[in-house]
């Protein structure tokens, strides 16, 4: 497997973001997770909108987004998948341990991975707890996405495929 990592592209295997990303350590991103289909994507510029919007809002400066669509093709054609998750991760890129942003700029990844067809209906269960609607981050597709995985989980728990 081939990913777009800063630039361009690399193996899996020696693909590196450091582990003081600012987007890792104190989750200071942003992403977008594009359908593809047979190395066509789905809306990808109404995706790079949100993307940069995203990033607009956490204070990230705007990605260049010629180079995302070039790092989309990129990895789309090194990895041809039938159906697929194309995912733009953007962060803040290596900074200090804590809350404040280093000055080396920002990290861009892109990466594909193979999927299949959801089905037609699923079973969904709701959660006891609520998103707060008057935070910093409403609105903005972060990578702080943990609320997610504990709502996912919780329904998989009780058979459900979704949690609202």
């Amino acid at each position: 497997m081939k990913l777009w990592v800063n630039g361009g592209l690399r193996d899996a295997e020696t693909a590196l973001v450091s582990v003081l990303d600012h987007g890792l350590t104190v989750g200071d991103g942003v992403f977008e997770t594009v359908k593809a289909e047979r190395g066509e994507t789905f809306a990808l510029t109404l995706h790079l909108e949100r993307l940069a919007r995203s990033a607009r809002g956490l204070g990230l400066p705007e990605p260049d987004l010629d180079e995302v669509r070039r790092a989309c093709a990129a990895v789309l054609e090194a990895n041809p998948v039938e159906l697929g998750r194309l995912r733009i991760t953007y962060t803040g890129g290596l900074s200090p341990l804590g809350s404040e942003r280093g000055d080396a700029g920002t990290s861009l990844v892109v990466a594909v991975g193979a999927t299949s067809r959801r089905a037609d209906t699923t079973a969904v269960i709701t959660v006891p707890w609520t998103r707060n609607e008057r935070g910093a981050l409403t609105g903005l597709k972060t990578t702080s996405y943990a609320e997610n995985v504990v709502a996912l989980a919780r329904a998989r728990e009780q058979g459900a495929t979704e949690a609202l």
